[in-house]
């Protein structure tokens, strides 16, 4: 084991983008396990949009990180060494674990994975949280029934990238929406999407007009800002509009850009509700059963974007979200 741990800790609280200065390489002893603990190495490094919102000092549905903490992150760590009966040297656990080497665990909040089921990355994202939120969004959020128009943001994401697949299996018509020809052709040509709107190449407005005749049933929003108020002059009766994200306006230095379009929900009787995926956190398994199931069946295509590379390459990597690089999943793997 090596005798240094790598860690990336919050060093100032960004204004808008996060830039280089606002994080700090750091080194830590490599701890060994306790009583009741196990140590292990990180294989993998999940990287999410919400990340961003973590960094702020403000109210939400978690803490911000600290000043001088480890960057929170979900991550997939291989045990070196354990005192914890649960858990022996060579099992892989997935858990928010930060952006650091080495772990040292209780194993709260952790979770073994069986890596001959499904690659270990796979557990940051169909199988993670990603997979988690579609699920429980579109299905329970968004009450999806058969023969509905579904409308995802952020399509060719880890999150919306599934949302379309899942409505799909579920018997719906699917317009995404993403930027730049090669997603849109990856999530008509590969993901099964009845259509596929560029937001880079036109009139976002007028493509939903074309794509959506009788209107959007449910609308799946990862981005917020414009992409939203457009999808809010396309509303069915009763339809209903999961806010999952809002990715446009993450860096914002001003205030968020709200809807302007939201008095279409009063004229067509229909909702806008948020949700955060660790409410649902008891009936994970249940949709991570079903994930899998598609999966098997070939229903439901995996996509991930891996990045190789180490913790000090954690800053640069999480930038490729908000220049909209990655296509599914984003992940560090560490040489």
């Amino acid at each position: 084991m090596s005798a240094t741990n790598r860690q990336i800790r919050l060093a100032a609280r960004p204004v808008g983008e996060v830039k280089p200065g606002d994080w700090e390489h750091a080194t830590a002893p490599v701890e060994e396990p306790g009583e009741g603990q196990f140590a292990g190495r990180t294989r993998f490094i999940s990287l999410d949009p919400a990340m961003r919102g973590w960094l702020d000092d403000r109210p939400s549905y978690l803490p911000p990180v600290g000043l001088g903490e480890v960057m929170r992150a979900g991550s997939v760590i291989e045990v070196t060494a354990s005192n914890h009966p649960g858990y022996q040297p060579g099992d892989h656990v997935v858990g928010t674990f930060g952006v650091q080497e080495h772990v040292v665990s209780d194993g709260k909040g952790a979770l073994k994975i069986d890596t001959a089921l499904a690659p270990a990355s796979t557990y940051l994202g169909a199988l993670g949280m990603p997979g988690m939120t579609a699920y429980f969004g579109l299905l329970d959020v968004g009450a999806l029934k058969e023969g509905e128009t579904v409308v995802v943001s952020g399509a060719a994401g880890a999150v919306g990238s599934i949302v379309g697949q899942i409505a799909k299996v579920k018997g719906c018509r699917v317009v995404g929406i993403a930027g730049g020809a090669e997603k849109c052709a990856l999530l008509t040509d590969e993901l099964g999407f009845d259509a596929a709107i560029d937001y880079r190449a036109g009139d976002v407005k007028r493509a939903l007009r074309e794509q959506t005749p009788d209107g959007i049933d449910v609308y799946f929003d990862n981005v917020g800002g414009e992409i939203l108020d457009a999808a809010l002059t396309r509303l069915a009766m009763h339809a209903r509009v999961v806010i999952c994200g809002a990715i446009s306006q993450y860096n914002n230095e001003t205030a968020v850009s709200g809807p302007s379009n939201y008095l279409t929900l009063l004229v067509r009787r229909a909702r806008m509700e948020g949700f955060v995926v660790f409410d649902y956190a008891k009936r994970y398994a249940e949709a991570a059963r079903d994930i899998a199931g598609w999966i098997g069946e070939g229903r439901l295509k995996v996509k991930e974007h891996v990045v190789k590379g180490t913790v000090d390459d954690f800053p640069e990597t999480l930038q490729m979200l908000f220049r909209g690089e990655n296509v599914g999943k984003l992940v560090l793997e560490l040489a």
